[in-house]
Protein backbone atom coordinates (compact mmCIF):
# COMPACT_ATOMS: atom_id res chain seq x y z
CA UNK A 1 0.00 0.00 0.00
CA UNK A 2 1.69 3.02 -1.12
CA UNK A 3 0.70 6.75 0.42
CA UNK A 4 -1.88 8.23 -2.53
CA UNK A 5 -3.89 5.46 -1.88
CA UNK A 6 -4.18 6.56 2.36
CA UNK A 7 -4.02 9.95 1.43
CA UNK A 8 -6.89 10.71 -1.03
CA UNK A 9 -7.39 14.33 -1.68
CA UNK A 10 -10.55 14.25 0.73
CA UNK A 11 -8.00 13.77 3.60
CA UNK A 12 -5.93 16.35 3.10
CA UNK A 13 -6.25 19.30 5.20
CA UNK A 14 -4.39 22.72 4.06
CA UNK A 15 -4.37 25.43 6.10
CA UNK A 16 -3.97 24.06 9.59
CA UNK A 17 -5.21 26.42 12.26
CA UNK A 18 -4.04 24.25 15.01
CA UNK A 19 -0.43 26.20 16.87
CA UNK A 20 0.89 23.39 19.22
CA UNK A 21 0.80 19.63 19.30
CA UNK A 22 -2.36 18.81 21.39
CA UNK A 23 -3.95 21.76 18.93
CA UNK A 24 -2.99 19.51 16.11
CA UNK A 25 -3.72 16.13 16.94
CA UNK A 26 -7.18 17.33 18.09
CA UNK A 27 -7.87 19.40 14.57
CA UNK A 28 -6.38 16.33 12.47
CA UNK A 29 -8.45 13.45 14.25
CA UNK A 30 -11.44 15.35 14.42
CA UNK A 31 -10.97 16.35 10.50
CA UNK A 32 -10.68 12.55 10.06
CA UNK A 33 -14.03 11.88 12.27
CA UNK A 34 -15.82 13.83 10.02
CA UNK A 35 -14.77 12.83 6.61
CA UNK A 36 -14.16 9.34 6.99
CA UNK A 37 -18.01 9.23 9.28
CA UNK A 38 -16.10 7.20 12.02
CA UNK A 39 -17.49 7.71 15.81
CA UNK A 40 -14.18 7.03 17.69
CA UNK A 41 -12.37 10.15 17.87
CA UNK A 42 -11.43 9.85 21.58
CA UNK A 43 -9.98 5.75 20.79
CA UNK A 44 -7.95 7.51 17.76
CA UNK A 45 -6.63 10.73 19.80
CA UNK A 46 -5.80 8.57 22.62
CA UNK A 47 -3.78 6.14 20.34
CA UNK A 48 -1.83 8.94 18.54
CA UNK A 49 -1.12 10.51 22.22
CA UNK A 50 -0.07 7.20 23.51
CA UNK A 51 2.44 6.66 20.88
CA UNK A 52 3.39 10.57 20.99
CA UNK A 53 4.40 9.72 24.75
CA UNK A 54 7.01 7.48 23.89
CA UNK A 55 8.94 9.51 21.78
CA UNK A 56 8.30 13.11 19.40
CA UNK A 57 7.13 12.06 16.16
CA UNK A 58 8.51 15.32 14.80
CA UNK A 59 11.55 13.31 13.21
CA UNK A 60 12.78 15.28 10.05
CA UNK A 61 12.97 19.36 10.28
CA UNK A 62 9.38 20.70 9.57
CA UNK A 63 7.02 17.38 9.31
CA UNK A 64 5.79 15.20 11.90
CA UNK A 65 4.50 11.49 11.54
CA UNK A 66 1.98 11.12 14.38
CA UNK A 67 1.20 7.64 14.04
CA UNK A 68 -0.87 5.26 16.14
CA UNK A 69 -2.79 1.72 15.85
CA UNK A 70 -6.25 1.36 17.58
CA UNK A 71 -9.03 -0.84 17.31
CA UNK A 72 -11.13 2.00 15.86
CA UNK A 73 -10.37 1.48 12.47
CA UNK A 74 -10.53 -1.52 10.19
CA UNK A 75 -7.89 -0.37 8.25
CA UNK A 76 -4.49 1.79 7.13
CA UNK A 77 -6.13 5.57 7.11
CA UNK A 78 -4.46 8.50 7.24
CA UNK A 79 -4.78 12.50 7.30
CA UNK A 80 -2.22 14.98 5.77
CA UNK A 81 -2.21 18.67 7.36
CA UNK A 82 -0.44 21.35 6.22
CA UNK A 83 0.04 24.39 7.97
CA UNK A 84 1.74 27.87 6.69
CA UNK A 85 2.76 29.39 9.92
CA UNK A 86 4.47 26.76 11.11
CA UNK A 87 3.43 24.35 14.25
CA UNK A 88 5.20 24.23 17.89
CA UNK A 89 5.33 20.44 17.93
CA UNK A 90 8.40 19.41 20.34
CA UNK A 91 10.06 18.01 17.46
CA UNK A 92 14.06 16.27 17.65
CA UNK A 93 15.36 19.38 16.20
CA UNK A 94 13.33 21.77 18.67
CA UNK A 95 11.93 23.25 15.00
CA UNK A 96 7.90 23.90 14.53
CA UNK A 97 6.54 21.47 11.99
CA UNK A 98 4.80 22.34 8.56
CA UNK A 99 3.96 19.13 7.65
CA UNK A 100 2.37 16.25 10.02
CA UNK A 101 1.21 13.05 8.24
CA UNK A 102 -1.44 11.02 10.79
CA UNK A 103 -1.44 7.41 10.26
CA UNK A 104 -4.28 5.23 12.31
CA UNK A 105 -3.99 1.53 11.93
CA UNK A 106 -5.63 -1.61 12.86
CA UNK A 107 -3.76 -3.31 16.39
CA UNK A 108 -3.41 -6.70 13.92
CA UNK A 109 -1.71 -4.57 10.85
CA UNK A 110 1.72 -3.67 12.17
CA UNK A 111 3.61 -5.30 8.84
CA UNK A 112 1.19 -2.49 6.58
CA UNK A 113 1.64 0.03 8.95
CA UNK A 114 5.71 -0.54 9.17
CA UNK A 115 5.44 -0.62 5.65
CA UNK A 116 3.68 2.97 5.30
CA UNK A 117 5.91 4.81 7.64
CA UNK A 118 9.18 3.33 5.35
CA UNK A 119 7.62 4.55 2.58
CA UNK A 120 7.09 8.01 3.88
CA UNK A 121 10.30 7.89 5.32
CA UNK A 122 11.63 7.17 1.92
CA UNK A 123 9.85 9.85 0.33
CA UNK A 124 10.71 12.41 2.92
CA UNK A 125 14.80 12.10 1.64
CA UNK A 126 13.86 13.73 -1.68
CA UNK A 127 14.39 17.36 -1.21
CA UNK A 128 12.10 18.52 -3.17
CA UNK A 129 9.14 16.26 -1.75
CA UNK A 130 8.48 18.48 1.50
CA UNK A 131 9.40 21.83 0.04
CA UNK A 132 6.81 21.19 -3.27
CA UNK A 133 4.22 19.86 -0.81
CA UNK A 134 4.62 22.38 2.09
CA UNK A 135 3.66 25.44 -0.85
CA UNK A 136 0.14 23.65 -2.25
CA UNK A 137 -3.02 26.04 -1.20
CA UNK A 138 -5.36 23.04 -2.33
CA UNK A 139 -5.53 19.41 -1.31
CA UNK A 140 -5.88 18.25 -5.22
CA UNK A 141 -2.76 20.06 -5.50
CA UNK A 142 -0.91 18.30 -2.37
CA UNK A 143 -2.36 15.01 -4.23
CA UNK A 144 -0.86 15.58 -6.93
CA UNK A 145 2.58 16.10 -4.94
CA UNK A 146 2.38 13.11 -3.71
CA UNK A 147 1.59 11.16 -6.70
CA UNK A 148 4.93 12.53 -8.97
CA UNK A 149 7.27 11.33 -6.04
CA UNK A 150 5.53 8.43 -5.83
CA UNK A 151 5.75 7.76 -9.34
CA UNK A 152 9.34 9.43 -8.99
CA UNK A 153 10.47 6.81 -5.91
CA UNK A 154 9.18 3.82 -7.75
CA UNK A 155 10.96 4.62 -11.06
CA UNK A 156 13.98 4.84 -9.43
CA UNK A 157 13.87 1.17 -7.58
Amino acid sequence: MILQDVLLPEFIKVEMEAEDKDEAFEELVDYYCQVDKVNARDEILEAILTREAKMSTGIRKGIAVPHGKTSAVDTLRGVLGISKKGIQYDSLDGEPVYLLFLIISPLEDSEKHLRLLKHLAELMEIPQFQTELQSQKDPQGAYRIIRKFEEMLSGNS
